[in-house]
């Protein structure tokens, strides 16, 4: 006689496994929005390749680079809906929706890398401020790490500038947060918003004379043809996020999320060695391959102009606690 009680429990038993099966194994669509060589893209890729490792293949990785899935606030926003899993990007282009991040556009807020991850990398009162600021603000993301992947500098195409007079008058393209604009107000600049896919153009029809950015970025979108003076002004180091949608999140084990956690931290690690090795060779190429005039300014005038200026917006942009965070 037909048991049809054991068959139905053994069909439910490979029903399940099959179901847990699938739900172990998933591919992530993660996100950049630069083109190679830069920082972001060789952390992407350590974490493509380490998460397939230590997942034992569970986990996959697939590398969207050069905003191929959009700019970063649409890929924001795709991750909320968890259409997109994984980012790696400025936290200058996450302002707008974590506005806590608008305290690393402060110019000389970090002496160097080694004091920058010494505050905000893993285990820090900074990592945890950030980490409650996405729920706090109900992103529906998970801040996995925090790094550095170059320093920021002016470009322009106007001329060199090897003094805070030179750049008076400028017309200088900044990201969106408030705290880059005020203080390139505050420098004798005019600034105007450009998104970064349309930063070329805007310089190259006279819609922008200047901007800042990172080496690595400079010289991967080309900029250096229609803004060929860079002006090693360093004034901020360009901090990074490692972030992932919490729907994803949530369709993990606690042990893959362990895996991820550790990977991206490890990846933070990563790119600010390959910004040092990126900054030093590019400058050197754009200089001998590109023409570009590469000048460096006195720093502490810069500083000097800003000095007051920061304290004022730090109170303004309700940022105190943010500081405080870093610093602690």
């Amino acid at each position: 006689m037909i048991n049809f009680t054991r068959i139905f429990a053994v069909f439910v038993s490979i029903t399940l496994f099959i179901g847990a099966a699938n739900a172990a194994d998933m591919t992530l669509r993660l996100h950049t929005l630069v083109k190679s060589p830069h920082p972001y893209n060789d952390m992407a890729k350590f974490i493509a390749t380490e998460a397939s490792k230590r997942s034992g293949g569970a986990i996959s990785v697939k590398i969207f680079d050069a905003g191929q899935l959009g700019k970063d606030d649409t890929v924001l926003g795709e991750m909320q809906l968890g259409t997109i899993d994984m980012m790696v990007s400025s936290t200058n282009n996450a302002a707008k929706k974590v506005p806590q991040f608008q305290v690393f556009s402060i110019p000389y807020l970090f002496v160097d890398y080694a004091e920058m991850m010494r505050k905000i990398g893993p285990q820090t009162a900074a990592e945890a401020y950030f980490q409650q600021a996405y729920v706090d603000n109900k992103l529906g993301i998970r801040l996995l790490a925090l790094g550095g992947s170059g320093t920021r500098n002016l470009s322009n195409k106007k001329g060199p500038v090897n003094a805070l007079a030179d750049i008076s008058g400028f017309k200088m393209r900044t990201p969106g947060s408030p705290m880059i604009v005020k203080t390139w107000q505050a420098l004798g600049t005019l600034p105007s918003s450009v998104a970064w896919g349309e930063l070329y153009a805007a310089v190259q029809t006279g819609v922008v004379d200047a901007f800042e950015s990172s080496i690595p970025g400079y010289n991967g979108a080309k900029l250096y043809e229609v803004a060929p003076f860079l002006s090693l002004t360093g004034h901020t180091i360009q901090v990074n996020h490692v972030s992932i949608s919490e729907r994803t999140w949530q369709k993990m084990t606690a042990e893959q999320q362990k895996i991820l956690t550790e990977i991206a931290q490890e990846a933070s690690v990563l790119g600010i060695e390959m910004a040092k090795k990126y900054e030093k060779e590019l400058v050197a190429s754009l200089q001998e391959k590109h023409g570009v005039t590469v000048t460096r300014p006195d720093k502490s005038e810069f500083k000097s102009a800003l000095a007051s200026l920061q304290k004022t917006l730090v109170r303004d942009l309700n940022l105190d606690a943010a500081v405080a965070a870093i610093n602690k």
